[in-house]
């Protein structure tokens, strides 16, 4: 199997919503609550650290 590249994730700020990413290329959706998109980076990295993309579409974002 090939090695896959490390996830980090970051929040960002745009006007009164946060966005969760990652450096894979994973986004999640904006969220008014920090602590929201926090999890949501969270959710992101436990599923990258099963090797699973279950709970995803096929963009790579959460689903609600």
């Amino acid at each position: 199997m090939p090695d896959r590249a490390p996830h980090a994730t970051s929040t960002t700020e745009h006007g009164a919503f946060c966005t969760a990413r990652c450096s894979c290329g994973w986004r999640g959706p904006a969220r008014r609550a920090r602590s929201q998109a926090r999890t949501d980076a969270e959710r992101h990295l436990a599923a990258a650290e099963a090797g699973s993309e279950a709970g995803e579409d096929g963009t790579g974002r959460p689903l609600e």
